[in-house]
């Protein structure tokens, strides 16, 4: 990427980014124009390559900008202060709840991405997706305490299964072309009570109830 981009004044920076998450949020990889993205921007297409050399290169920009923003909205919702895993997970989706609200486009455009299969695209998101998950897995696992949980438990395992649970229900809801962020609420509840039923110990006595 050419730094004269970083050189432009915040509010045409963020036309760009605004711009980019808009185009690439409605389309796959391969059917978003860079034309449209210029003109969303007010930008000319040669202005746009003259920042970015291709349309690869400000689409890892864009998934890397998600990412970023995404990680300063788990740091400031204190997600990984927490001992508790489903505190920590509750509180990384109300982050991640806030930003649909505030980045719309975004959130829609960091779905579909890490979804994407276009071969020009496809390892580099998951590569970058790799690096920002690893350092949020080795957080979270670092803090869980195995006696809370049923013995002989895979807490990796069991943390990527949920993680990928949360994932594919964000998809569906980007599906069905909306998110109704009170629906998701009452979801996920649902979800961490189920969870919870099967992940942590059961105390004696309990009927079964963690």
């Amino acid at each position: 990427m050419n730094e004269k981009f970083y050189q432009l004044p915040a509010e045409k920076q963020q036309r760009i980014i605004d711009a980019g998450f808009q185009v690439f949020s409605r389309n796959s990889y391969r059917k978003s124009p860079v034309g449209e993205i210029a003109a969303a921007a007010g930008i000319s297409k040669s202005l746009l390559f003259f920042y970015f050399r291709n349309k690869k290169e400000l689409y890892l920009f864009l998934w890397d900008r998600a990412a970023q923003i995404t990680l300063e909205y788990l740091t400031k919702y204190k997600c990984y202060e927490a001992a508790d895993l489903f505190v920590m997970m509750e509180r990384g989706m109300n982050a991640k709840f806030r930003i649909m609200q505030q980045y719309p486009h975004m959130a829609f455009f960091a779905v579909k991405a890490f979804y994407e299969k276009d071969a020009e695209i496809c390892l580099d998101i998951q590569r970058i997706y790799r690096q920002y998950f690893d350092k949020k897995a080795s957080q979270a696992l670092a803090q869980l305490n195995p006696g809370d949980f049923v013995p002989g438990l895979d807490l990796k395992m069991m943390y990527r299964e949920i993680y990928w649970a949360s994932e594919g229900y964000l998809w569906e809801m980007l599906q069905r072309g909306g998110l109704d962020a009170g629906q998701m609420e009452q979801d996920f509840a649902q979800l961490l009570k189920f969870w919870k039923s099967i992940y942590l110990k059961r105390e004696p006595n309990s009927g079964g109830q963690c």
